[in-house]
């Protein structure tokens, strides 16, 4: 007997799935036991891509998600809003789910997951965080037995596509973000992407999964890249580093309590495995005990890479339906129901580059270096670069240092009558 899918949105990736799971040859032959039964869309009457029998469009996706006969609900439709409601209605009615909606399970996931729990069905969610790379499964599955130190990626395509033509063609954030929309690489509305909350909550879904809990959205701090400029590209390349958009969930304290999850613009070792990720691309970094590292890098949007990890997980709850006797396979399900303890961006410690635009005058390099003395922030390399205009500019990298503390003597250099501003303020990693 074939296992019926309700889709819910025709879009770009519910298009690319349907193409997916229609084109068998070659592929594997689960996916002869699929059946497309139903679709929900806004509108019967628009153009498609695809091709489907009589009958499968509808514009009710109410009674999609409660049809007896859909046994896996497909939400691709995007947005909180009716994906929420049909999700947790879906559920009621004893549907798996599969979805790529990052931004509902990102805020709704304790919701979504008690209810799936409570219901014993399967929430599945590969495509949700970097397009077609396999990272969920894999920290569900394969890395499950490991102690996880760190997952650190560049995950959202659009703005290290940005900052990688930023670093090549040594142009303005403003020029490439408009070209970016103008090659549709980047939305109208870029806030999403350029403020760093999509990538927030990627890594809110990546932390949940690696640390065994559930993530308050509110807790994860994101800063984008508006700020950055090609001046610091320059003289990070000058020092030996690149800039990255960085989504970083890490153990923060050594008996494990609390975790730093954040996303801010960083600069990358030119060494290190992500600094060579450029364009659309994304990668996560996953590091613990025993494996060491593993990056898991590829496209990170796109039809083609998402209906890949949408039709994947379609195809692993396939299998567990035809061989499941009874209960939730633990190692698929959500289990976990406490709250990770995310620590306040002010407790985190790390390097920092900064850039100071001050007046041409004597000692001024002695004043930073004895505000910053002050509250024990250690210079790693203080270069004066050189003029713009009449003001002299200096960059400085600190070795390790508590943001609160780098941040109260950062104030202190603010009340320097030397001082004309500080453009630039970056974490290095």
């Amino acid at each position: 007997m074939g296992v019926k899918l309700g889709i819910l949105g025709l879009g770009t990736v519910g298009a690319g799935t349907v193409k997916l799971l229609q084109d068998r040859t070659g592929r594997h032959p689960l996916l002869q036991e699929i059946e497309i039964y139903r679709v929900g869309v806004r509108s019967l009457n628009r153009p498609r891509a695809v091709e489907l029998s009589a009958g499968v469009l509808t514009t009710d996706l109410e009674a999609i998600v409660s049809d007896p006969e859909v046994d896996i609900v497909v939400e691709v439709m995007g947005g909180l809003e009716p994906a929420r409601s049909l999700i947790l209605k879906a559920i009621s009615n004893g549907k798996h789910i599969v979805t790529a909606n990052k931004a509902a399970i990102a805020r709704f996931g304790a919701e979504i997951f008690t209810a799936a729990n409570q219901a014993g069905v399967y929430v599945m969610l590969e495509a949700a965080v970097g397009g077609g790379i396999p990272v969920i499964q894999p920290l569900k599955q394969s890395l499950s037995v490991n102690r996880i130190h760190a997952v650190t990626g560049i995950v959202n395509g659009t703005t290290n596509y940005i900052l990688t033509r930023m670093q090549t063609e040594g142009s303005n954030f403003s020029d490439v973000l408009a070209d970016a929309q103008r090659l549709g690489y980047a939305e109208a509305d870029p806030t999403a992407d350029v403020d760093g909350l999509d990538a927030g909550d990627k890594i809110a879904i990546l932390a949940s999964l690696a640390f065994g809990g559930r993530i308050h959205l509110e807790d994860v701090y994101c800063e984008g890249i508006r700020q950055v400029s090609k001046t610091d590209i320059a003289y990070a390349e000058k020092l030996g580093f690149v800039i990255k958009l960085l989504a970083v969930a890490k153990r923060q304290t050594s008996d494990n309590s609390q975790l730093s999850v954040r996303v801010h613009p960083t600069l990358v070792p030119q060494t290190h495995p992500l600094a060579s990720i450029n364009g659309v691309y994304n990668a996560i970094l996953v590091e613990g005990e025993p494996i060491g590292q593993v990056m898991f890098f590829g496209p990170g949007a796109g039809a083609g890479p998402t209906a890949s990890a949408v039709s994947s997980d379609i195809l692993n709850l396939v299998a567990t339906l035809k061989t499941s006797t009874a209960g939730l396979n633990p190692l698929l399900a959500c289990g976990h129901h406490h709250y990770c303890q995310i620590a306040p961006i002010a407790e985190l410690v790390t390097r920092f580059y900064a850039r100071f635009l001050t007046k041409d005058q004597s000692g001024v390099i002695g004043k930073l270096g004895t505000c910053f003395g002050n509250y024990g922030v250690s210079l790693e390399s203080v270069v004066q670069t050189g003029f713009q205009g009449e003001l002299a500019e200096i960059v400085v990298v600190t070795h390790d240092v508590r943001e609160g503390d780098f941040r109260q003597a950062l104030a202190e250099i603010h009340t320097l009558e030397a001082i004309d501003s500080i453009p630039s303020l970056l974490r290095v990693l």
